[in-house]
């Protein structure tokens, strides 16, 4: 079983294919995890209202998209994939569903944001957990 988490950038996009190539070459099991973020809201005017709103309509969306992806890929590759859409800490939900479904190992891709240089990206916080191999794709 291979746990990979994906989003809509370039690197969870890669993270996603490479996992897809090495789960049919193990005739393995995917799981692919989208997690959209919970947002944090300050104040209740509806202003904020109505913009938390518009972000989690534009996160079902992305949720959509990628959904539809998986499964153009699973008829393509002919592999056993599942697609979970999950809310809140990208790091808590991939661990959550790989301790889960028991995952032999988790893909991910490399972080494009400056700020996890500082406090770490989801990738070595995966590999700091230290309960499965971690493939951190570029």
């Amino acid at each position: 079983m291979i746990v990979t988490g994906i989003d809509e950038s370039v690197t969870a996009l890669r993270a996603g294919a490479y996992a897809a190539g090495l789960a049919r070459r193990q005739h393995a099991r995917l799981i692919v995890v989208y997690v959209a973020p919970t947002p944090y809201v300050v104040g209740g005017s509806a202003a904020v209202a109505s913009v938390v709103a518009a972000e989690a309509e534009a996160h079902r969306e992305i949720a959509a998209e990628l959904r539809a992806q998986v499964d153009e890929a699973t008829r393509d590759r002919g592999i056993s994939m599942t697609f979970v859409e999950a809310h809140g800490d990208p790091f808590t939900e991939i661990r959550r569903i790989a301790d889960e479904v028991r995952a032999d190992a988790i893909v991910v891709g490399a972080s494009m944001k400056a700020g996890h240089k500082l406090v770490g990206s989801l990738a070595v916080r995966l590999v700091r957990a230290g309960k499965w191999p971690v493939t951190v794709v570029p």
